[in-house]
């Protein structure tokens, strides 16, 4: 490609949400920027996102909304560019977007309308982005980089890492980035699927089959051996391989193999005492339609235990009490997740004490930076993800 530049000032690996963001807050500064991507479309995962409607951030954004072996790292970064930050730009752009739950923050239209309005600003700082343009080699020179990419070699001050985790490969996801900090002798952290549904044993599959589809509200619960209890109220579903919903896909950072989870099936209160309270206005009511009124059809019979569908006046206080204890705590031994395949997000990654808080460079390797997913932080399951991709890339481009 003739325009294809031998030189720039900032060479930005991975044309995704990071990288696009960290390529206009750079160029704004006058710096010259080229983006490569391997892949042949930019922001790919930023179009599927949020069911094609991006949830580009949360309103209630903070430092402990994220997991990472250092939490105190990405305090800096999330501090200095913010959602609101984020909000004013999208705001700028004339982007309507509503608010679905939670603070979580979606476009009214379509994904696209975040990844139109980072190139726009990519253009208007100058920044050129190249895709189909994988990097072959990189070698560290007296003053910055030697770049070896499809499209011709590249000189460039500054590199910048915005490759991703290894989350749905077939969007193009890989360990390149982690390849580079290995390359450059910095410390990566082992890497797992997170934000990802749980594949459940086959014998619970195969009782849950006519279950698919089902959902529900619930508080699930994992005790994570270093990093403690985690517990979120959301939605759980059924599927054909197991449980999803966003309360499953939040629980999942917290598992590991061997570990349980508890369901909390009545998340409002004390289910016993709620049959109890039922009992006294309808006597004669059958105990599964009464679940029912609480689960979908469905979910209630296939917890309440066989032999139980009797009206409420046949059950004492001590059995009904005794029974909701039973119902209201449903504990699930995942056998693994989906993996990788499915998986929202990679945790893991980049070690924090590798790199510099306020801007994102290597500690060891000058003019080296790393952004977004590849760096071992990894946020909620709601926007939050996206916003560590803006933070970080805003703190990197303001010094690259």
């Amino acid at each position: 490609m003739s325009d294809f530049p031998s030189q720039v000032d900032v060479l930005i690996i991975g044309a995704g949400a990071a990288g696009l963001m960290c390529a206009a807050v750079a160029g704004q500064r006058g710096r010259s920027v080229l983006v490569v991507d391997h892949a042949n479309k930019v922001g790919k995962k930023i179009l599927m996102s949020g069911g094609g409607r991006c949830n580009f951030t949360n309103y209630y954004c903070a430092p402990e909304n994220y997991y990472s072996a250092n939490p105190h790292f990405c305090k800096s970064a999330l501090a200095r560019y913010t959602q609101w930050d984020f909000i004013a730009l999208v705001e700028k752009h004339g982007i309507p977007y509503h608010e679905k739950t939670l603070g979580q923050l979606f476009c009214d239209n379509k994904s696209r309308d975040i990844l139109d309005m980072l190139l726009a600003e990519c253009r208007a700082a100058r920044a050129q982005v190249r895709t189909k343009c994988g990097v072959d080699r990189i070698e560290a020179l007296e003053h910055g980089y030697l770049v070896h990419t499809a499209l011709g070699r590249v000189h460039a001050e500054s590199l910048v890492v915005a490759t991703g985790g290894l989350s749905i490969p077939t969007m193009g996801a890989t360990g390149f980035g982690f390849d580079i900090a290995r390359q450059f002798g910095l410390k990566v952290l082992p890497t797992y699927a997170a934000l990802v549904p749980f594949v459940t044993a086959k014998k619970l599959r195969e009782a849950m089959t006519e279950l698919a589809g089902s959902a529900t509200p619930v508080v699930a619960s994992c005790a994570h051996p270093s990093m403690g209890e985690g517990s979120f109220r959301e939605a759980m579903l059924v599927t054909h391989k197991g449980l999803s919903g966003p309360a499953v896909l939040q629980i999942s950072s917290y598992w590991k193999a061997g570990l349980p989870v508890d369901f909390n099936l009545y998340p409002d209160g004390d289910l016993g005492e709620y049959m109890l309270a039922q009992r006294a206005h309808k006597p004669d009511s059958q105990l599964l339609t009464v679940l029912s009124s609480l689960w979908t059809r469905k979910l209630a019979a296939f917890f309440l235990p066989e032999g139980e569908n009797r009206p409420l006046k046949q059950f004492s206080d001590k059995a009904l009490a005794e029974l909701g204890e039973r119902l209201q705590t449903w504990r699930v031994w995942p056998e693994d997740t989906e993996g990788y395949r499915t998986a929202e997000v990679t945790m893991g990654g980049v070690d924090t004490d590798e790199l510099s808080s306020r801007t994102m460079e290597s500690k060891k390797q000058p003019g080296l930076y790393f952004i977004g997913e590849v760096v071992d932080v990894t946020g909620w399951l709601g926007g939050y993800n996206f916003q560590w991709a803006w933070s970080s890339a805003h703190a990197a481009g303001e010094v690259v």
